[in-house]
């Protein structure tokens, strides 16, 4: 099972976070996918940010819920840059994305989007409301889907087969082996966050999930020089099947 690297909000360690600038950079950084988060503007646009309040991440004020996309592309989200819209991000990433829920609304809305435009392999639905996820999975059930939380209970498993999700993305500080190991059991793929240090980086290795969301998307190329059990454990996890274990004995020679 290879490993998977997400950048965070395309890469906000290096720019300026959920920007078209941030997610160019993740992709050539060498990020596997990226994370973004998705709201809905007055008008009804799918727009990128974090919080449903403008002023953190922009120069402007008020909520994204009150503006029109309009309004909202006035705003300088850093170094320039505007708040982009789902599409916009579709158009210049050809990676997986993993699109955060922010409000009810915007999961049909990004399931329509997805859906025209034949991302369904590509785009995974996430979200830390249960409510959003199943709203989502009762409108269209082919969308992959993933729940969010900062810790890993043991009812949150039963939630998940409940809903039907094929992903957790779980707090990092929280997981151990013996948890991703019932995960796998269960089918449920495991994604560790944040990972945004060697340290984290080597516990995810080591505990066996299948990727970590990092607001560097270069962490694994410098972690390998870093640490060598980095190095170590990232090429143990790509390394095929047939190569983990010695060569079955044969008793004779080959068929024809």
């Amino acid at each position: 099972m290879t490993f998977t690297l997400i950048g965070h909000r395309g890469a906000m360690g290096l720019e300026p976070e959920n920007t078209l600038r941030s997610f160019r950079r993740a992709v050539a950084e060498g990020a596997d996918a990226v994370e973004l988060d998705l709201w809905v503007s007055r008008d009804g646009h799918l727009v990128i940010l974090h919080d449903g309040d403008v002023s953190r991440t922009t120069d402007g004020k008020g909520n994204v819920a009150d503006l029109t996309l309009s309004e909202l592309k006035t705003l300088d989200a850093g170094r320039g840059e505007t708040i982009p819209t789902f599409d916009e991000v579709l158009d210049v990433v050809d990676i997986p994305i993993q699109a955060e829920i922010k409000a009810f609304a915007a999961g049909r809305a990004a399931v329509d989007t997805i859906r025209d435009r034949k991302l369904l392999d590509r785009v995974t639905v996430t979200s830390f409301s249960a409510d959003i996820i199943a709203d989502t999975r009762d409108y269209f059930s082919g969308v992959r889907t993933g729940l969010i939380s900062s810790r890993a209970p043991q009812d949150f498993l039963d939630k998940a087969r409940e809903l039907g999700v094929e992903v957790l993305c779980l707090g990092l500080g929280h997981l151990d082996a013996e948890f991703v190991d019932e995960c796998d059991r269960r089918g449920l793929e495991v994604i560790g966050w944040p990972a945004n240090d060697a340290d984290r980086l080597l516990h995810a290795l080591r505990i066996g999930v299948a990727g970590v969301t990092s607001d560097f998307p270069d962490l694994l190329r410098t972690s390998r020089t870093q640490d060598p059990e980095v190095g170590e454990l990232l090429a143990a996890r790509d390394r095929p099947v047939a190569e983990s274990g010695p060569a079955p004995a044969t008793s004779g020679p080959p068929s024809p």
